[in-house]
């Protein structure tokens, strides 16, 4: 990815973080999976983006085990962990991020330990990420503490992916993964548990792959936020 490409997809991926934080403001109990989509949607079409990068993911309590679920009419409710995953083209090059928020009250104990499961696991992602590197391996090294913890059979995809003018491209770091990491590569790390009608948790961050080390571009804060 030549440095043109490079800008254009920190920019996007700039926009996605300034909407999470307008988002924040936004959430309470009582709306709908679908206005908090609409509203991100909104956001990030009138604050520089020239197009949605993929349809907005917004699940919430028990649909949160839907790691690609389309927003419904559901209401939000007190003690919901919401899961939100969008992202806005720039200059024809697309963002990507994901962000699980707890609403209105702490969520209780086993959606805590799997948010700082998916957060270690996320952590291991990226601390794998290097030029050279197997996408296998990558994905590997996320998967260690959440099949550690027992919940390996709740990650279900792969751990991230190549972001360009498509937000899904080679590379891909899977269990079934051949491919190796380049410099220039922009790629997502976004491990995630999802318990099946009860609650999911995703955290997904875009990074770039340098010679020598490895660019984060997202900024928005992952510790475990309550609104």
């Amino acid at each position: 990815m030549d440095e043109y490409k490079l800008r254009r997809v920190a920019e996007a991926e700039a926009l996605g973080d300034r909407c999470f934080d307008y988002i924040l403001g936004e959430i309470r109990p009582g709306v709908t999976e679908v206005w908090i989509a609409a509203k991100i949607d909104a956001y990030l079409l009138a604050n520089g983006g020239e197009a949605l990068a993929f349809p907005t993911i917004c699940v919430s309590g028990p649909r949160g085990w839907l790691m690609h679920g389309e927003p419904s009419d559901r209401v939000i409710e007190k003690g919901d962990l919401l899961t939100m995953d969008f992202g806005a083209v720039c200059g024809g090059y697309c963002g990507d991020m994901t962000r699980t928020v707890a609403v209105g009250a702490e969520p209780d104990a086993e959606e805590r330990k799997c948010y700082e499961l998916v957060l270690e696991s996320q952590k291991r992602g990226i601390d794998a990420l290097a030029a050279g590197a197997s996408c296998r391996e990558v994905d590997k090294a996320a998967r260690e503490p959440i099949n550690y913890a027992g919940y390996g059979g709740n990650f279900t995809h792969g751990t991230g992916h190549g972001v360009g003018r498509e937000v899904h491209e080679s590379p891909y770091m899977n269990r079934r993964a051949d491919e190796y990491l380049k410099s220039g590569d922009a790629v997502t790390v976004e491990p995630g548990i999802y318990v099946w009608g009860r609650f999911g948790v995703r955290i997904e961050d875009l990074l770039i792959i340098g010679d020598t080390d490895i660019t984060n571009l997202t900024k928005s804060p992952k510790c475990l936020i309550v609104v």
